[in-house]
């Protein structure tokens, strides 16, 4: 198999775009450490990310929110928000979501 040095250029520019960001700032903050402000602030990212992410496939699809009883994964949410709080462990979240959405979309 051939691989046209376009290709290649290509393959090498999206692995290098995608490792700086994630390594510069890696090692620009390894060298001080930060106050504790910033490190309280950068602990809600993470957080903040996921449920900007899942909020927007629950409740915007096709660009329009839908509130209605046939709207699995809204349906699908409710279950897999509660198992996540009581367990407050991320697998148990993850198969109630998935075992939820799968039988709402099975029986309806």
């Amino acid at each position: 198999m051939e691989v046209r040095g376009a290709i290649l250029i290509i393959i090498l520019g999206t692995a290098l775009v995608t490792f700086i960001p994630r390594v510069l700032p890696l090692m620009v903050l390894s060298r001080f450490e930060l106050p504790e402000w910033a490190t309280r602030w950068l602990s809600f990212i993470p957080i903040s990310v996921m449920a900007a992410l899942v909020g927007q496939e629950i409740f915007m699809a096709d660009g329009k929110i839908p509130l209605s009883a046939g709207n699995v994964e809204i349906l699908a949410a409710i279950p897999t928000f509660l198992v996540a709080i009581k367990t407050r462990s991320l697998l148990a979240t993850v198969l109630a979501g998935i075992i939820s959405l799968m039988v709402l979309r099975y029986l309806l």
